[in-house]
């Protein structure tokens, strides 16, 4: 059983999806403790705990310790089942995140494919939203070989949550490395400014004040307004037409949040994402390496910042896996990961 520290590198959340999903693909069993050690909640909230018990149900696992608040977990795995399945968070908690951690397992060297559906939030706070899912992570997992049809029912924000995400995964029998490593020029950005059961007027003034953060790009940009059923929430996409698949950054609203600031959020990292002029964007390059660890032949990727969550996901990796990783570049500055 390998003993892993949930307190070390960035201490959150990553460090527990990523040993689930290696554990039921290697068949490893883990003890994980001081789960989430370094987050102002610490130990296993709805959405993490959710993962644990996906993980344990696709897996037919064994999991000890998988309560709500619990900082120490035992999880032995079992075969992975394909099939049709349904997770209710129960509250806003991240439903990418759930999907991030068993959608590799389902995957992998399976003989049919998956229908899997998620309750909670779509669009909230530190997660990947429904969006970024399906227009960029999406788009990357087809050129490793993975086919996820992504498809949202109903968005759901924070606090209430409510949202409904279906996943169709595909089996797959062989991972593709990828080398992405040259710049492609920007000529584009689309987006929208939605608002879910707010006053329209909002949408507009975040979409005025994302066009007028992004004028000095001198990129045409493209914004459109759209009123969601369901809230209440506000966001605001921002969506570049990089190679060889397009760079999805967003802002969320929140209680006392102005307009401005959410679009602000999203420009800033449109911005520094430009300024970097690397092609992995700072999100995708801690996602990437997970199913790159399982590719056969070298990968390498330019990424637009060396964050604490990539240094993170690749040492739980390296836990799992003999597989060489070499990340160059300084924290929180464009780097360079390598996989031999």
């Amino acid at each position: 059983m390998l003993e892993l520290d949930g307190s070390f590198g960035e201490g959150g959340g990553q460090i527990l999806r990523t040993s689930l999903a290696l554990s039921l693909v290697t068949r490893k069993a883990f003890h994980l403790r001081n789960v989430r050690a370094r987050r102002a909640k610490p130990g296993l909230q709805p959405q993490h705990l959710m993962s644990v018990r996906a993980a344990a149900a696709i897996g037919q696992a064994e999991a000890r310790g998988d309560s709500l608040r619990s900082s120490d977990l035992v999880f032995q795995p079992g075969s992975v089942v394909p099939g049709k399945y349904h997770f209710d968070i129960g509250t806003a908690g991240a439903t990418g995140l759930v999907l991030h951690t068993i959608y590799l397992p389902l995957a992998w060297k399976t003989a049919v494919p998956s229908e899997i559906t998620f309750t909670g939030g779509t669009h909230v706070k530190a997660s990947p939203c429904f969006h970024f899912l399906d227009v960029t992570w999406r788009r990357y997992t087809e050129l490793l070989g993975i086919q996820v049809g992504l498809r949202m029912i109903r968005p759901g924000f924070y606090p209430r949550g409510g949202g409904v995400v279906q996943a169709f995964i595909q089996p797959c029998a062989r991972i593709e490395a990828l080398r992405l490593t040259e710049w492609s020029e920007i000529r584009h950005i689309t987006g929208v400014s939605a608002v879910a059961g707010l006053p329209e007027q909002i949408s507009a003034r975040q979409a005025r004040r994302a066009a007028s953060r992004l004028e000095r790009s001198a990129i045409d940009v493209e914004l459109k307004q759209q009123a969601w059923q369901g809230g209440p929430g506000t966001v605001l996409t921002l969506e570049l037409d990089s190679q060889p698949v397009p760079t999805f950054f967003f802002g969320l609203g929140e209680r006392g949040k102005p307009a401005e600031k959410v679009a602000d959020e999203a420009a800033e990292q449109a911005l520094a994402y430009l300024a970097a002029r690397q092609p992995v964007d700072l999100h995708s390059a801690d996602q990437l390496v997970l199913p790159l660890a399982l590719a056969e032949g070298a990968s390498e990727l330019r990424v637009a910042e060396v964050t604490s969550h990539l240094l993170t996901n690749v040492a739980v990796i390296q836990q799992f896996l003999e597989r060489e990783i070499v990340c160059e570049g300084e924290e929180g500055k464009p780097g360079t990961v390598r996989m031999r």
